[in-house]
């Protein structure tokens, strides 16, 4: 009798138990040059995007943040990901960028917390 033992390596992405969570917090500016600090308040309904491993060419999974500014990437497997929002930029051609975070899941359920990110706004 034969028996086969094939080892499989699952690739980042949902299917697991881990969590990426975080809240985004909004600088706002009165003006477009971002100069003029008018307030900071949570972000709610700001999208967060998430990328599942290292190709960075397009986003895999969104999310709109609680009102508090809170959200979370649920079930997902160890592996490398990048989260990331926009935030307001000058003199960037297309006015904003991307703030990118890379997390490395290293165990199944951990819960990997980005803490409280600062998105400059224009208001």
């Amino acid at each position: 009798m034969l028996l086969f033992s094939l080892s499989c390596s699952k690739e980042p992405g949902l299917g697991g138990k881990a969590t990426i969570k975080g809240k985004l917090t909004g600088r706002f500016y009165s003006d477009k040059q971002l100069t003029q600090l008018a307030g900071q308040s949570a972000l709610g309904d700001e999208n967060v995007y998430i990328i599942y491993g290292n190709d960075q060419t397009f986003y895999d999974d969104d999310i709109s943040t609680s009102y508090d500014g809170t959200f979370e990437f649920k079930y997902l497997r160890p592996g490398k990901y990048v989260v990331f929002a926009y935030e307001n930029c000058y003199p960037c051609a297309s006015l904003q960028k991307e703030k990118l975070f890379e997390v490395e899941i290293t165990s199944a359920n951990q819960v990997f917390d980005l803490g409280e990110i600062i998105l400059n706004k224009e208001q």
